[in-house]
């Protein structure tokens, strides 16, 4: 994600089009994943379903890193990845929003 927070209008519009996300674009990208999850879990157990996302998203971003990116240090890229999951896996934990359904 991008800081296009320092762009005007024109210029933060003229970038989602060029397929940069800013702040707003990306947690809206991230709901979109998240409608998918909370759908699927109408019929897919919690604890069998962030399995499969997880795998998806390592799946995905193995394919920015190899295709994409074209990284040749590997294990650097799988630290870089790990420690940004860490990081935001802990800002949400200590979310007090995020609680069971009906709770």
């Amino acid at each position: 994600m991008d800081d296009l927070s320092k762009l005007n209008r024109q210029e933060r519009r003229k970038a989602r089009k060029e397929g940069h996300l800013d702040t707003m674009a990306f947690l809206k990208t991230a709901d979109k994943f998240i409608d998918v999850a909370n759908r699927e879990n109408a019929h897919t157990n919690a604890t069998e379903l962030h399995l499969a996302f997880l795998y998806a998203a390592a799946r995905y971003n193995a394919y920015v890193g190899k295709a994409i990116l074209n990284v040749e240090e590997h294990e650097k890229f799988v630290e870089e990845m790990t420690k940004q999951y860490q990081e935001m896996l802990r800002q949400h934990l200590a979310d007090d929003s995020i609680s069971a359904p009906g709770q």
